[in-house]
């Protein structure tokens, strides 16, 4: 759609976008012979997302209708045709659960507005309903009830834009009943818990914008009292109650410590109990599994280089081994069961394939392959995601993954610097399509956890407090030097790219260090602190006084934050940029990059800039992923060769 055909209400400025005649001269610079497309790493899959029903007759998945992601169910083992329940047509649905036996439930947005709701429909497609009729409405989820065969609990601000209270609604005629209030702005309620038959016993919320508060109750009929208070920066995370529903929940916790642990804690007396459940001395813990019907522990999941798992449970430990020795070497998942875990749904994968869906039923020691992800990609063509880790120039261990071009020397080749977005979150060992289109391009694609990604330990994240362009942006300097020490990158051949904190990244790296990159991709990027922190979505202000500690305070530490802005230092951006945006987009504003693109082409530099107006923080039509990543290779090839 071009912008003079749209509507006249449109976010940002319709006069900045490129025309689709000059993203298609770059898609065309792009294009080249080449074994796999495009559309082969970002296309939708046939087939994923499965989930097994409770009874454990029928699986369900995300399968296309229209090219769009839609439900389908299928019964096990009666040869019988899949059912389409859903058939949404202008986006995927993003993502859906088993409400019960017979119904589904499933949640999608409008246009990447974020404000997601919730819909309803029996596994064969009948009675659908519109279960939160609401708009600029967003829902979350807080508890399945898996033993309630009609509720669900979910969060919702319809009250308040920035505050959820939570109901019990009712997944067949959308009854809503509000179950607590959340009232007070002041001291907002950021999370809610539930025990396990489905009670509201547990809530977390915030004191000053910058203490956690932790209350508890014994049942719904008795008040919240206050358990625990901490600063932001300490966590006690419940995750679910003892087996017995007394007062005693298992919490991730890095209360006196540097690295959160799994422990149990006492939520009567407000302190950990017992022994530590489990540790790792290099990296936070946040995970842990548990059977519902057993009533006991079963694993630990972390990740380092790779994710590990670590067995509480004989029994658990046995149903790995046997899928593995039956799998092979790919990392292997139980991703779905039924109420009698006697069937599962399980997912393997590696860093060379999206991997495969099996159903599995412990009984018969029968597995039946479901589905490959992406069977036109094969994985010997694909290129090895390989932990590296390297020091920072103040001393910190920076980890994070190189993945090399197959069959070319590892020298002098061309590099992509990808950050990841967050900047409060990390990457991750596995498939990455980005990383293997490029790579299969000819470039080498490198991937670090600066400071502030997350789990590392306390300290780690502290570091990147008030240090968005400075630290932060260092150790991405940093890595750019590791691989230039080493040969593997040409130093005219180096171009940055990333998305949300990474487009951040990306901008504060041309600007800040405009000789280190050939070129620049920014997608959905912060450019200015200050309009950044003033757009963001109603039900982010609660973590304002946060974000002020971790960001930066537009009065108190203005000069700091104008330093850390790309956009009021575009005279010293050099390097050829990109720029790719959601018009939709809730948590970076489109004016966002608006401000980048208007100031550099008011100095004559010409900016290629891709907005989709049906798109929010990230492309998540598959037309518009391609439009994109075809138009970034042309960019790329343009200015790197």
């Amino acid at each position: 759609m071009s912008a003079s055909s749209l509507p006249p209400q449109i976010p940002g400025d319709p006069s900045l976008p490129s025309t689709p005649e000059e993203i298609a001269s770059l898609i065309a610079l792009g294009e080249e012979d080449s074994k796999y497309l495009v559309e082969d790493f970002f296309r939708n899959p046939e087939k994923t997302a499965f989930q097994i029903s409770p009874g454990g007759q029928y699986v369900a998945w995300l399968g296309l209708y229209e090219r769009r992601q839609n439900i389908f169910v299928q019964e096990i083992g009666s040869g019988a045709e899949a059912i389409r329940v859903t058939s949404e047509t202008e986006r995927d649905i993003s993502g859906y659960l088993w409400g019960s036996g017979t119904r589904l439930v499933y949640i999608k947005d409008s246009g990447g507005d974020e404000n997601y709701r919730l819909f309803a429909a029996d596994f064969d497609g009948g009675n659908p309903s519109d279960l939160t009729p609401y708009e600029g409405v967003r829902i979350d989820i807080i508890d399945e009830l898996k033993d309630n065969q009609d509720e669900i609990i979910i969060g919702m601000n319809a009250n308040n834009p920035e505050l959820f209270d939570p109901y019990l609604l009712n997944i067949h005629t959308g009854e809503a009943k509000q179950l607590a209030s959340n009232d007070n702005p002041a001291e907002p309620i950021t999370a809610w818990m539930t025990d396990h038959e489905g009670a509201l016993r547990i809530a977390v919320k915030l004191r000053d914008g910058i203490n956690t508060v932790l209350m508890y109750r014994d049942s719904e009929e008795d008040a919240f009292r206050e358990v625990l208070t901490t600063d932001f920066r300490v966590t006690v995370q419940p995750l679910f109650f003892d087996f017995d529903n007394g007062s005693t929940v298992f919490v991730t916790s890095n209360l006196g410590r540097d690295k959160a642990v799994v422990v149990r804690f006492d939520m009567a007396r407000g302190e950990e109990i017992g022994e530590i459940i489990f540790e790792h001395p290099k990296v936070d813990v946040s995970n842990l599994s548990w059977s519902r019907k057993r009533k006991v522990l079963t694993s630990v999941l972390y990740s380092f280089e790779k994710r590990h798992r670590h067995y509480l449970d004989s029994q658990t430990r046995e149903l790995y081994e046997r899928l593995e020795q039956q799998l092979g070497d790919a990392e292997v998942f139980v991703v779905s069961m039924n109420t009698d875990e006697d069937k599962f749904i399980v997912r393997t994968f590696s860093d060379r394939t999206l991997g495969k869906y099996y159903y599995y039923d412990r009984t018969t020691d029968a597995l039946t392959e479901l589905a490959d992800i992406s069977p036109w990609l094969h994985s010997e063509d694909m290129a090895d995601m390989q932990p590296i880790s390297y020091q920072s120039r103040d001393g910190l261990t920076i980890y994070g993954y190189l993945t090399l071009p197959p069959g070319r020397d590892p020298q002098q080749l061309p590099v992509v610097i990808n950050p990841h977005g967050g900047p409060w979150a990390r990457d991750s060992w596995g498939f990455n399509p980005e990383a293997q289109l490029l790579a299969s391009r000819g470039y080498a694609v490198l991937q670090m956890n600066f400071r502030g990604s997350t789990g590392f330990g306390r300290a780690f994240w502290e570091a990147s407090f008030g240090q968005w362009g400075r630290c932060m942006q260092d150790d991405i300097t940093d890595g750019v030097q590791w691989l230039i020490a080493r040969g593997i990158a040409d130093p005219a051949r180096i171009a940055i790219y990333g998305g949300s904190y990474g487009g951040y990244a990306t901008l504060a790296g041309v600007t800040f260090t405009p000789d280190l990159y050939a070129c620049a991709i920014d997608y959905v990027g912060v450019s200015n602190l200050f309009t950044f922190m003033t757009t963001i979505p109603p039900y982010w202000k609660p973590l304002l006084e946060m974000m002020y500690t971790m960001v930066g305070h537009p009065e108190k530490d203005r000069e700091a934050m104008q330093s850390a802005s790309p956009v009021f230092f575009t005279d010293r951006i050099t390097a050829p940029l990109f720029v790719a945006q959601g018009a939709n987009d809730p948590r970076v504003n489109i004016d966002e990059s608006d401000q980048i693109v208007r100031s550099l082409r008011e100095r004559g530099v010409d900016v290629p800039y891709l907005v989709k107006y049906n798109e929010g923080h990230g492309f998540r039509n598959e037309e518009n992923r391609f439009e994109f990543y075809k138009a970034m290779l042309g960019f790329l090839r343009g200015k790197m060769g």
